[in-house]
């Protein structure tokens, strides 16, 4: 969407505020020997309280709350009270939901507990990735050039980007043009970002893969080649400047 009043830029903020607390609390509450179930439960009641709805589940009918992906799996994962987490887990919280008329989506990859694996650098790399692409949006730079930053920040880092994910024009729905905002360069998109328009900007950072395939769920996806994934997310709004960023104080980069 564009933001063309003062009450638009309110019922977005609003929207955002209610998914960016949802995330910083479900992040703080996650820890080895919960289900993802009952971390989706816990965020599905701070989602509640705030008066927001789950976008997932409002938009397709998604089978959780909030996605989340654990290990292997990308993203769109589904909680299960099965899926016990465990210490050094590379865990992937994403949360979108409505408010208002009003919609907002943010996303955190973090490490539950110590870091036994060793995911932390990809999950450093991924958080740094999205505050230089942030860094350089603004109304009338190239998309494409945004995805070339992206890809050339992961190969300096020794990491891939994932091809078939990018992040999102959202608003007035979950998803809205501009879409397919890539993490690599499209030299066939020409197309601009446009001053107080509103979009999901989104890293996938990849240790090996450059795809994502879903699973025979139907929802969860994982990499073409395996390996591990970070994903950070904030809504932001395009200024002629700094982008004003909705979802801050999901405290993603504290």
């Amino acid at each position: 969407m564009s933001i063309t009043r003062e009450e638009e830029l309110i019922g977005m903020q609003q929207a955002s505020e209610a998914v960016a607390i949802t995330l910083r609390e479900m992040s703080k509450y996650a820890k080895p020997g919960i289900s993802t179930k009952e971390l989706d439960e816990y965020g599905a009641q701070i989602l509640a309280d705030l008066g927001a709805k789950s976008a997932p589940y409002l938009t397709y009918g998604f089978p959780g709350w909030t996605c989340i992906s654990v290990g292997k799996e990308f993203c769109h994962g589904i909680p299960s009270a099965k899926r016990m987490l465990k210490e050094g887990d590379l865990i992937n919280i994403d949360v979108s939901a409505e408010l208002g008329g009003f919609w907002s989506d943010n996303g955190n990859s973090f490490v539950i507990g110590e870091d036994i694996h060793g995911h932390q650098k990809l999950v450093d790399a991924s958080k740094e990735i999205l505050r230089k692409t942030i860094d350089s949006i603004q109304g009338g730079v190239k998309i494409a050039d945004i995805g070339h930053l992206m890809e050339t920040e992961a190969k300096k880092r020794g990491y891939k980007v994932i091809k078939n994910l990018g992040g999102h024009g959202i608003g007035r729905s979950l998803h809205e043009q501009p879409d397919e905002l890539l993490n690599y360069k499209n030299r066939f998109d020409h197309r601009r970002f446009k001053k107080n328009s509103v979009v999901a900007i989104e890293t996938f950072i990849s240790t090996t893969s450059t795809y994502a395939d879903t699973l025979n769920d139907g929802w969860t996806m994982v990499g073409n080649k395996g390996g591990f994934m970070a994903q950070h997310e904030h809504t932001i709004v395009i200024t002629d400047g700094k982008p004003i960023i909705l979802t801050e104080m999901n405290g993603v980069w504290n």
